[in-house]
């Protein structure tokens, strides 16, 4: 491990010890994760004795679900699904993505973030492959655009009123209730507004917070949070920049010799 990584270490054993700290994710989807990055994060996580959480790229990535099995992955998240259909194909693929064993030691999420998703909720909860779901993960900024409102909505009393149906009728049916999208300190108060028992974790772009003992953080606790998420894009522009650089001196020597021999013909 690198100087980077091992400093990451440390933030994440930090946050896991003192403030609730559960799992690290990588994205996929919106992110655009490569598995090279996600095989890193994967090794400062399992450093510092942390889940891993991968959001794929669909219902039906399966690709996607072949290299989360290869990852040791603990939380399985499908975005952007929206009817009883894309559930169907999302809880079909898993089956066809991991043995029964390796479902056993998983779980497996949706988001839950647009109107039209929230509007489809119970039509979801009632097909029989439901049973397979572990939870939702409510996606506040998705949600405020698909309601033609802004980013800094995520934390208004629609976007709250949203949320809290949602997460009523998953928590009426088993089903753990993640909240993410524009998590900061400022967001603990919307937190702090669900039913005891109808809030499970919170998640930042990297960082997944255990409820109820996380809403006792402070803003230093995000700061932390902050900081890894600074820390690994560091990380990720050394190592780019490394194979950017790796061949300019070969580069280099064969433009060279393809100009001398150019030149003598």
């Amino acid at each position: 491990m690198n100087i980077l990584e091992k400093q990451m270490v440390d933030i994440l054993k930090d946050l896991r010890d003192n403030h609730h700290v559960i799992s690290v994710k990588a994205e996929f989807e919106a992110e655009g994760t490569r598995i090279e990055e996600a095989m890193r994060l994967k090794e400062v996580s399992l450093r510092a004795d942390l889940n891993l959480t991968i959001k794929i790229g669909g219902c039906e990535a399966v690709k996607d679900m072949f290299e989360a099995t290869s990852l040791g992955t603990k939380y399985l998240v499908a975005p952007m699904v929206e009817t009883a259909y894309a559930l169907k194909k999302y809880m079909h693929a898993i089956k066809i993505a991991f043995t029964e064993e390796q479902q056993n030691d998983m779980q497996f999420l949706v988001n839950i973030e647009t109107k039209a998703a929230c509007d489809n909720f119970e039509e979801m909860l009632a097909i029989p492959e439901i049973a397979g779901l572990s939870g939702i993960v409510l996606g506040r900024v998705d949600l405020s655009g698909s309601l033609d409102l802004s980013r800094e909505d995520i934390n208004s009393s629609t976007i709250l009123e949203r949320c809290l149906i949602t997460a009523q009728k998953a928590n009426a049916h088993g089903l753990d209730v993640v909240v993410g999208g524009g998590v900061s300190y400022h967001s603990l108060p919307f937190f702090k507004s669900f039913p005891p028992g109808h809030l499970n974790r919170f998640e930042t772009r990297k960082i997944v917070f255990s409820c109820p003992e996380a809403l006792a953080n402070d803003e230093r606790t995000f700061l932390k949070a902050i900081e890894f998420e600074l820390l690994w894009l560091k990380n990720k522009k050394n190592y780019y920049g490394t194979i950017h650089i790796e061949d300019d001196v070969r580069l280099t020597m064969l433009e060279k010799r393809y100009r001398s021999e150019i030149e003598t013909i």
